[in-house]
């Protein structure tokens, strides 16, 4: 696991990894299931470019919050005095839930927004590191074609 922990970490720091050397550290990464990824969650992503990471950086974007597998907030940021909120605009105006769903042929923690047509597939770097990839109705919706590579550390 330690080779996994450290392509994380070249990728997460590398000023513009590409898709394809994401996908390849997804693969090698363990599913999770979702009791394991419940709590507080700050996050990142990775240097590819993707229209979401713009979005995210101009809402002061901070994590995603997991209090139950019906109880989540998937974009918590801060607000203009420093102090973490939920931004429901960001998130279509509403939260999210998490299931254990298949992507590429395994089945891992999904968070599955309520209004948005969008999944943020997990797996584990390790216990208290996860990679996430985004995808769903993006292209037809949004006009965004690419899937958006991110990160999220246990807080």
């Amino acid at each position: 696991m330690p080779e996994v922990r450290d392509r994380f970490r070249e990728l997460r720091d590398a000023p513009s990894p590409t898709p394809d050397d994401l996908d390849a550290l997804w693969a090698d990464l363990a599913p999770v299931d979702v009791p394991d990824i419940l709590g507080h969650w700050t996050g990142g992503d990775f240097a590819t470019g993707h229209v979401v990471s713009t979005v995210l950086t101009k809402s002061r974007w901070h994590g995603k919050w997991f209090d139950s597998p019906l109880e989540v907030t998937p974009i918590v940021c801060r607000d203009e005095a420093g102090q973490l909120v939920a931004n429901e605009k960001a998130a279509g105006g509403g939260g999210a839930s998490l299931w254990n769903l298949e992507f590429r042929g395994e089945v891992t923690a999904t968070m599955v927004y309520d209004r948005l047509p969008v999944f943020d597939h997990f797996k584990a770097v390790d216990e208290n590191t996860l990679m996430g990839i985004m995808n769903g109705k993006l292209q037809s919706t949004y006009g965004i074609s690419d899937l958006y590579y991110f990160w999220l550390e246990r807080e």
